[in-house]
């Protein structure tokens, strides 16, 4: 699930284009001679947050396949190493799929020890078809303007509106970029990261991947293990669930976190004054959603817009202050204000956004095959929804286009692997984007590699958001290389402890303190406080799973 504040049973693996499936157990085939790659060439884009920021591009091939044919650009950025001797590249990516990584590169390269960050070439990028590479796609500009209609389909013509609606989008897609979608995919993805390895002079690639980003560097490794030299992988996707069943595997889990947080929300009765019992709660969550129906708020957050809006809270807890002030105003100050701007901040469309969703949508389509018989879905929307209704439909919705995508499906890649370095894989147990499964997936899937597991913690995007534990060690694995080792009668390797949970924020402490614990925080006037704490900005940059 990709958030607009701000995705894997198979055999073998097909390359974009002409490609050949490739058994588990086979080395990857040869690839045709590429054309030279030129030295990068960097030029200073300081940002006030990142004053050492480099810039550069580097055109690959839009088909790796024929490296003579037409090219693509993809935008880099660079935090250059400080030490004396350097480790190499650091590349990184938020996730997604389509998510912008340019920014991120200063992110790590300011939240890594200094030691550590010293001895890395920090690299961002933006994949292709994602952001300032070209091309970026948009398939149909304003795609998600509100208000749309409700999610979920009360009857057959509502159902069959939505159809319609996916199905436009998809054509579009088609039209647009007929000749491009064929290689908007995970792994011409993955060749691309080599291409970007070639362009640095480096031998190996470390690697620190968020989200899908732990698919796409799974993906990578087995193309080319031989090259992986060290590889962070931050909140898991399921690689034996791309990408129907981990979508509906997300419904249930961003349900029960979507009751952690009416739970959360019972808990702060005194501020939040909503009751104490989190069914209560929850239903006058439901009752504002069915209001919205009939009066948007701002006449411009309707049932849709609504769960738009608080799906970030199931991926990062520090949201829930202002989630729930926005939820206390509605429901007892019949105040709007605060609703309409948590749905500003955390969801309204925009053209990043736009150009997200049109490479998530071309990524997931072309990476694994869809059911293409709505029947499919409908049943199996419906039978999660009895027991996950937050976003079931919301999420099935966002995912429809893949039902009338115009090109065929790929056969995703087995990432099984036994011959590549330890890889270190960080997994919080309650993680409703990347469910735990994954993680545990992944680490028996990838001999030598070692699980940290934040137990309790439910936030997507672990590392570099204020777990020291955590942070310990990603810094020491990158240093030297190692990764920690249980005694082999469990799942994970280490376990840290959980972040606490947020604390309540009022108008008052909000004034007082000019921040909120963990997150933008709404008072129940509609006031808004930023916070610029680690948590909430990485996730901010980070490119969810949707």
């Amino acid at each position: 699930m990709t958030t607009r504040a701000g995705m894997l049973l198979a055999a073998g693996a097909l390359v974009a284009g002409t490609a050949t499936v490739l058994p588990a157990s086979a080395a990857p085939r040869p690839e045709p001679t590429p054309r030279p790659i030129a030295p990068l060439v960097w030029s200073g884009c300081a940002t006030s947050a990142y004053p050492k920021l480099q810039c550069a591009t580097l055109r690959v091939p839009l088909n790796h396949d024929d490296p003579a044919g037409r090219g693509i650009t993809l935008a880099l950025t660079r935090i250059p190493h400080s030490a004396k001797e350097s480790q190499g590249p650091l590349l990184v990516n938020p996730g997604g799929p389509g998510g912008s990584g340019r920014t991120l590169a200063g992110y790590v390269a300011a939240s890594l020890p200094a030691a550590v960050a010293a001895q890395y070439d920090v690299i961002g990028f933006d994949p292709r078809g994602v952001g300032r590479s070209e091309p970026a796609l948009d398939c149909r500009p304003g795609h998600f303007e509100p208000v749309r209609p409700d999610s979920l389909p009360s009857g057959a013509e509502a159902e069959q509106q939505g159809v319609e609606r996916a199905r436009a989008f998809a054509a579009a897609c088609g039209e647009k970029y007929a000749d491009v979608l064929p290689y908007i995919d995970t792994v011409s993805t993955a060749r691309d990261m080599d291409a970007v390895r070639e362009a640095l002079g480096a031998p190996r690639l470390n690697y620190l991947g968020y989200s899908y980003g732990t698919y796409l560097g799974a993906v990578y490794a087995r193309l080319y293990p031989e090259r992986v030299r060290r590889f962070a992988l931050d909140s898991v996707v399921n690689p034996q669930g791309v990408w129907y069943e981990d979508n509906l595997a997300q419904d249930l889990a961003f349900d029960t976190r979507h009751k952690d947080f009416m739970a959360w929300v019972a808990r702060q009765n005194a501020t939040y004054g909503l009751g104490s019992d989190p069914a209560a709660v929850e239903a006058a969550w439901y009752r504002m959603r069915d209001a919205l129906r009939e009066t948007p708020a701002g006449g411009k957050v309707g049932p849709g817009e609504l769960e738009d809006t608080y799906l970030p809270g199931g991926y990062y807890d520090g949201y829930w202050p202002s989630l729930a002030g926005a939820f206390s105003a509605y429901v007892n100050d019949a105040n709007a204000v605060p609703l309409t701007r948590v749905y500003e901040s955390y969801a309204a469309p925009d053209k990043a956004s736009d150009n997200g969703y049109s490479v998530y949508t071309s990524v997931q389509c072309r990476d694994a095959k869809w059911p293409r018989d709505w029947n499919t879905w409908r049943t199996d929307n419906w039978n999660v929804h009895a027991k996950a209704p937050f976003a079931t439909w919301n999420n099935a919705w966002y995912n429809a286009p893949c039902a009338f995508w115009p090109v065929d499906s790929l056969t995703p890649p087995d990432v099984t692997n036994d011959e590549v370095a330890p890889v270190l894989i960080l997994q919080a147990t309650d993680d409703a984007a990347t469910p735990y499964e994954g993680a545990v997936a992944l680490r028996r899937m990838v001999r030598g590699s070692s699980l940290v597991v934040e137990e309790g913690g439910g936030n997507h995007g672990v590392t570099l958001a204020g777990n020291d534990c955590l942070d310990e060690y990603l810094a020491d694995y990158l240093a030297t290389g190692t990764v920690p080792r249980g005694d082999g009668l469990s799942e994970a390797d280490v376990v840290c402890e959980a972040l606490p949970e947020p604390k309540p924020v009022t108008a008052s402490s909000a004034a007082r303190n000019g921040s909120a614990p963990g997150g933008a925080a709404v008072d129940r006037t509609g006031g808004t406080v930023v916070d610029r704490t680690g948590g909430a900005v990485l996730h901010g940059l980070l490119g969810h799973v949707r």
